[in-house]
């Protein structure tokens, strides 16, 4: 958790950076989306960690034959200012996905006051996954 004193809202814990990364990860291995796999329509999801969300994104691509090799997110926010939490949010998506931290990159940039996350009314979160079969995966 970031400490700020403004939240965002969201039918699980509304981690826009893990979310993405969830988003990019299925993505990547063709298995829909993170709405698709956690929706919003199930109570069992309402205030869920986003880690816990990962965590089962990791399993989803296992079960597919997938293995994430790298991971890559960039964060767009006014404040809180994200600089000194990054690399305890390398570590905790390097633990969730089981890869070393030298594969997980997290940058975070603002919008320069333009539009509405410039103007602070939203976080953005944009993330790429590469991920390769894994040895003796089910072909898909």
């Amino acid at each position: 958790d970031i400490p700020h004193d403004q939240g965002l809202l969201g039918h699980s814990d509304a981690d826009v950076v893990l979310h993405a990364l969830c988003d990019a990860l299925l993505g990547a291995a063709a298995l829909g989306d993170i709405g698709q796999h956690f929706p919003p329509t199930e109570e069992r999801w309402r205030g869920i960690s986003s880690v816990v969300l990962l965590r089962r994104v990791r399993e989803l691509l296992e079960g597919a034959g997938f293995r994430p090799l790298q991971v890559d997110v960039a964060v767009v926010a006014e404040k809180p200012r994200l600089a000194p939490y990054i690399p305890a949010m390398r570590r905790t998506i390097a633990e969730a996905l089981g890869m070393p931290e030298a594969a997980v990159s997290v940058k975070a940039t603002t919008a320069e006051g333009m539009g509405a996350l410039g103007r602070g009314e939203g976080i953005g979160a944009w993330a790429v996954a590469l991920i390769q079969r894994a040895e003796g995966g089910p072909a898909r």
